[in-house]
């Protein structure tokens, strides 16, 4: 059976026709776990068309992709490897969570001598990463701080000095702990910052800057050599991807600033996640859910992208975490067998923050000739102490605008005609701390697995990353590497000899 054409020729049934046709729909179509509400109702699923989905599943060999996942089997063809960011949650391989508990073990008793001053005093952090070794760290960082932390700490990923001087200027350098983020221990954007915060040290009269280096790596043989002493240096398995590393050592600096119990939360609320992909019945099964819309709107209705808006500043970078999780792991060209894909691969993620994008990107929703599904994200719990109006407001004016893409409003004037039948998906936290995000991220790593899985594709690998850092190391070495001849133009223009 081609259950791809199934699902393409399913009706595309008006949304509001959904709701009249079904008084239990919102029911059927909601589900909630550790603390989170997830509302699919407003998009075209239906019991039939998710029969679809849960058949095309099934030839996929979902469970057993799921089982292979979770039980640490090699599910990384490509590289020949397991991908094991569930095992720093206590879910996978026996020995792989034993490691995994020995290490995180190894950064509390770390994080316990830095509370205790055995580094010297110190007062701020630098984390020092890119891509995922920095933005989830940062991510964790926005959305977990109370403002009583101990230590004041930056994220910086960005090689343009913009980026790193305020820092700089701000700290003090007698009093701050660099903590160099990389998996391969070679990463040049990384480096190049470290090498900028090492001279300062030194011009600001730290005696020994390499004593305050934390490495965090899959290749500790490499921070050795580079000049970390053994005992600063956390290791994680080369068998978790960087976009799911902050479970990992990745995440020390977040730890370290925001408590090893906050730490311990997340992982504890990733968890409940990971338990409940494993063991939910398909239709059930709120990872898989969120996939067969990603899916349903990608292939039948040509969409290509999804937004994300979260209506709660605390959350402002989770577009741009869900950027790379989703688009790194299935922006492909060929399934896991290498052969042409046939369909899309992912979508675009792009989104922002509620209210600001109600006044900047919301016209296009609701008017523009684009269907763009959306993803409302908000928390119950106010993560402010002002008046309640403000959350409110901030929770009515989110709730208002999925309920306004989806009725619309018809108006013979055209130029106030609102169409209507936008489909979106609301994700409603009961607050924000440790065990929700850890779920909340849990709940995307997963999805994003889904994805892959009915698409046929590898969501562990990233080859199309490498070609960009190998032509600009190409225009770094200078002579002798001529490039096309708009980049020389450019090349001579930023550059005159």
């Amino acid at each position: 059976m081609d259950h791809w054409n199934a699902i393409e020729t399913h009706p595309a049934t008006p949304l509001k026709a959904l709701f009249d046709t079904n008084s239990d729909r919102v029911e059927q179509l909601s589900f909630e776990h550790a603390g989170i509400y997830f509302d699919f109702s407003k998009t075209h699923m239906d019991s039939d068309l998710l029969e679809k989905f849960a058949h095309l599943a099934q030839a996929k060999d979902l469970a057993g992709q799921i089982e292979k996942l979770t039980h640490g089997d090699i599910i990384n063809p490509s590289e020949g490897r397991a991908a094991e960011h569930t095992a720093e949650r206590g879910i996978g391989a026996e020995m792989s969570v034993h490691h995994a508990r020995l290490l995180r073990n190894r950064m509390q008793g770390l994080i316990l001598a830095i509370d205790e001053g055995l580094l010297g005093e110190i007062e701020y952090i630098i984390h020092l990463g890119i891509g995922g070794s920095a933005l989830g760290p940062e991510l964790l960082l926005e959305a977990l701080k109370l403002g009583d932390e101990k230590y004041e700490t930056a994220v910086i990923s960005n090689i343009d000095g913009c980026a790193l001087e305020p820092v700089l200027e701000r700290f003090d350098a007698h009093k701050t702990l660099i903590v160099l983020a990389s998996k391969s221990f070679t990463t040049a954007e990384t480096f190049l910052n470290a090498a900028s915060v090492l001279n300062w040290m030194r011009e600001q009269g730290v005696s020994d800057p390499f004593g305050k280096v934390v490495a965090l790596t899959a290749n500790p043989e490499k921070a050795v050599i580079w000049g970390v002493d053994e005992s600063r240096i956390l290791p994680f398995a080369d068998t978790i991807g960087g976009r799911y590393s902050l479970w990992s050592s990745i995440g020390f600096s977040a730890a370290l600033t925001l408590g090893m119990d906050v730490f311990d939360d997340l992982l504890a609320g990733a968890a409940e996640m990971d338990r409940h992909f494993q063991s939910a019945p398909l239709l059930e099964n709120i990872p898989a859910i969120a996939a067969f819309c990603d899916q349903y709107y990608c292939q039948a209705r040509g969409c290509e992208t999804r937004a994300v808006f979260a209506y709660d500043e605390r959350l402002r970078l989770l577009p741009v975490y869900l950027q790379q999780l989703e688009m790194e792991s299935n922006g492909k060209s060929v399934t896991s067998d290498g052969k042409p894909l046939d369909r899309h691969s992912s979508p675009i993620i792009w989104g922002g923050v509620g209210t600001d994008a109600q006044h900047a990107v919301f016209q296009l929703l609701h008017q523009g000739t684009h269907l763009v599904p959306v993803e409302f994200l908000a928390v119950i719990e106010p993560g402010h102490s002002l008046a309640e109006e403000h959350h409110r407001s901030l929770l009515l004016n989110c709730f208002a605008q999925a309920s306004a893409l989806m009725t619309g409003q018809a108006s013979d004037d055209g130029n106030r005609n609102y169409p209507g039948d936008k489909p979106s998906v609301t994700i409603l936290l009961d607050d924000l701390d440790g065990r929700k995000l850890g779920a909340l991220i849990a709940f995307y790593e997963h999805r994003t697995f889904v994805n892959a899985m009915l698409l046929g594709i590898n969501p562990f690998d990233q080859f199309g990353v490498e070609l960009g850092k190998e032509t600009a190391n190409a225009l770094l070495a200078g002579e002798g590497n001529k490039m096309d001849p708009s980049t020389e133009i450019l090349k001579n223009r930023a550059f005159p000899a």
